[in-house]
């Protein structure tokens, strides 16, 4: 299943999937607030160990660092909170309305 595009409409301008922050910035302006999350996956596995007779197993974690920019565009818009991933846009969630 395809995800969703994320946009964000600033004005005039329109800054979609892949926009770096600095084009962001240039057409958004300074966001409201900027935060920083890391989220941390871990898989496993087991295989046979032919040497013992028993199984080997061995588990990874890779963490993944995201920055969110929250614009608040006034009373009659809604807030939007722009994610990125290695200093490009990968997502746009709204969040109630501004003041």
């Amino acid at each position: 299943m395809a995800a969703d595009a994320a946009s964000l409409r600033c004005g005039r301008a329109l800054v979609s999937d892949g926009a770096l922050k600095s084009e962001v910035l240039a057409k958004c302006g300074e966001p409201e607030a900027k935060g920083f999350r890391t989220v941390t996956d871990s898989a496993g596995s087991v295989t046979p160990n032919p040497n013992t007779g028993g199984v080997t197993t061995e588990r990874r974690s890779v963490s993944r660092e995201y920055e969110e920019w929250t614009y608040n565009f006034g009373t009659r818009r809604l807030i939007q909170v722009v994610t990125f991933e290695n200093g490009r846009l990968i997502d746009v969630q709204s969040a109630g309305y501004g003041n």
